[in-house]
């Protein structure tokens, strides 16, 4: 099923857009782990709607109601299964029916896949919405690998044609949890302010931008992950585009690597305080699918958010001919900052799994 994903850590997703809620179910949490509620919803809030005129103005307040999995702020060690009501639908905004098909959107394919009874309010089951029970997942996963020693960290690499520096060139040690407070979160001062600019001026001219989101994770050990389809980057990559809008992905240098040489791309071992360190880190932190120990780095791009105020064409399945749509309703110009604490989420997930997966192995 594709709403469902993990071996040693198993999840299951559940509602639609405009549906009465969504949520999701966690099955490999252990027993006796303290859930820091006021954190959960930290970034719960990171992800949600309305924040600033960069988001949509559609406001709920995602707020998880667990149904089992959880007692006296603690996990039982049972599958958690958490919801997230729908409060502020306005179904309204999609018509009555699938006729003009979205460019950009899974109107049509979900048509197709589905034989006409999809739920075709607001994107259904393909929506962004359903992100929010995914950072609510990656937020638990976040909260156990923390007590492992491990940190997740994002922030916007790109954003239209305004670009920041790179985790590659960063350093690892450094304190990045700055990083979720801001809401274009960058390495360079003051570029999150022309990001945004650039945001305001694709959305004045009834318009959306894309972008690249870069993440590093750092205080993995050696040995996570195996080779060819169990692969760290495999694991990443399959959580990565399941989220709508991630249209590519790459790992360390990435494309890069194809302007470099050999004795330029590899990295050079060296011991240091008594274990191995690679001198640079162009493979970002994996190599032949399992963790070296050094910082996992990777970047996706998001493409423009395809719901734009301008006419564009498109088809009617109800008189097969072809016609001009102009999409109604409340969208992001940029869906950017939202997609941070997204993809941070199912890095988490991610992670954990492999974690996981590796420590049954050594029982």
């Amino acid at each position: 099923m594709s709403s469902s994903y993990g071996q040693s850590l198993k999840l299951s997703l559940f509602g639609q857009s405009h549906g009465e809620a969504i949520g999701i179910t966690i099955d490999g949490l252990p027993a006796g782990m303290t859930i820091d509620m006021e954190r959960l919803m930290a970034e719960m809030a990171r992800r949600a709607p309305g924040q600033s005129a960069l988001t949509t103005a559609r406001k709920e307040p995602d707020a998880p109601e667990f149904l089992s999995g959880v007692l006296n702020g603690r996990t039982t060690g049972q599958p958690i299964c958490a919801v997230i009501r729908n409060t502020n639908q306005r179904s309204r905004d999609y018509g009555d029916g699938v006729d003009l098909v979205r460019p950009g959107h899974a109107d049509y394919t979900g048509h197709v896949r589905y034989f006409g009874f999809e739920d075709w309010r607001g994107g259904g089951s393909f929506s962004g919405r359903l992100t929010a029970p995914i950072v609510l997942a990656g937020a638990l996963c976040s909260q156990w690998l923390e007590a492992q020693g491990v940190r997740i960290a994002c922030h916007v690499q790109q954003l239209a044609n305004v670009q920041d520096a790179s985790f590659l060139s960063a350093d690892p040690g450094a304190d990045y949890s700055y990083m979720k407070r801001m809401h274009l979160p960058v390495l360079t001062a003051g570029l999150d302010e022309m990001m945004a600019a650039a945001a305001m001026e694709a959305r004045k001219a009834l318009d959306s931008v894309g972008g690249v989101l870069e993440c590093m994770v750092t205080g993995l050990p050696a040995g996570l992950g195996a080779p060819f389809f169990d692969s760290v980057e495999s694991q990443i990559s399959h959580l990565l585009f399941s989220v709508p809008a991630v249209k590519g992905v790459e790992f360390g240098e990435g494309f890069g690597f194809a302007g470099l040489r050999g004795s330029q791309a590899n990295d050079a071992f060296r011991m240091e305080d008594g274990r191995v360190v690679t001198v640079t880190n162009h493979s970002g932190g994996v190599n032949g699918g399992i963790t070296n120990g050094m910082p996992v780095i990777f970047r996706c791009v998001i493409r423009p958010t395809p719901s734009i105020a301008q006419k564009q064409q498109t088809v009617s399945l109800r008189t097969g001919e072809n016609a001009e749509t102009e999409i109604k309703g409340r969208h992001d110009p940029c869906i950017l900052p939202r997609a941070v604490p997204v993809i941070e989420a199912v890095t988490a997930i991610a992670v954990m799994d492999l974690w996981k997966e590796r420590a049954a192995c050594l029982r």
